[in-house]
């Protein structure tokens, strides 16, 4: 919204600091920014960090990314956004296990850790427990073995699941129909009632036309 109120012909920092802001949110919220927000000619060469650093979270490689968080620090402090670039570390880690789960049917948890740049196989462990519990990943850990084993991911469309899911979008738009036909209804005997009155309304004209015509009557009398 920002960007879109602001002048386009001035305000350029301004305009960078929000398109700055705009793809480290977009990273933030798992989303890859468009290769066309970097190859606009007056703000290539500045947004050229950021660029590398959403190639480091969309490759889930936690070494280029560190590689990248040092490479440019004094450039992401200037922008006042280190504090915001770090916590992409967690999206980081989520990509690369993404990618080791649909690479690997089973992988033991110390190769898990080497391919993310762990510290060790537990804390490969903590990491695969809570992205499974997130729902990031769909696998099981064997904790006797010390492997992570991926679940079979089935077609959904071999299932009922799709025949399901357009019921229910029926079922809603009927609802929507009915309660639609049931708020244009009028309520019992408003027509019965409707009708009585204004019979009652065409009787009083009539006695007010009989007694104008008697009067006219009279008068001719």
């Amino acid at each position: 919204m920002a960007a879109r109120k602001a002048p386009q012909e001035t305000a350029r920092g301004f305009n960078l600091t929000v398109q700055k802001l705009i793809i480290i949110v977009q990273l933030l919220m798992g989303d890859i920014p468009e290769r066309s927000i970097f190859n606009a000619p007056e703000t290539r060469n500045l947004l050229k960090p950021y660029l590398a650093l959403t190639q480091a979270v969309r490759t889930g490689d936690l070494h280029e990314f560190s590689q990248v968080c040092e490479k440019y620090r004094e450039t992401f402090l200037a922008d006042k956004n280190l504090t915001l670039i770090l916590r992409l570390g967690h999206n980081v880690l989520k990509i690369g296990l993404r990618k080791i789960s649909v690479s690997y049917s089973r992988i033991s948890l110390a190769d898990v850790a080497n391919k993310l740049q762990l510290s060790s196989a537990r804390a490969a462990e903590y990491v695969c427990a809570r992205a499974i519990k997130d729902g990031v990943i769909e696998a099981t850990i064997d904790h006797e073995n010390g492997w992570l084993a991926s679940n079979d991911r089935a077609d959904v469309y071999s299932t009922e699941e799709p025949q399901k899911a357009f019921h229910r979008r029926i079922v809603f738009c009927l609802d929507v129909h009915n309660e639609a036909v049931k708020a244009m209804t009028y309520p019992p005997d408003a027509y019965k009632k409707e009708l009585a009155g204004k019979g009652k309304a065409d009787d009083e004209k009539s006695i007010e036309e009989l007694i104008k015509e008697m009067e006219d009557d009279m008068e001719d009398l």
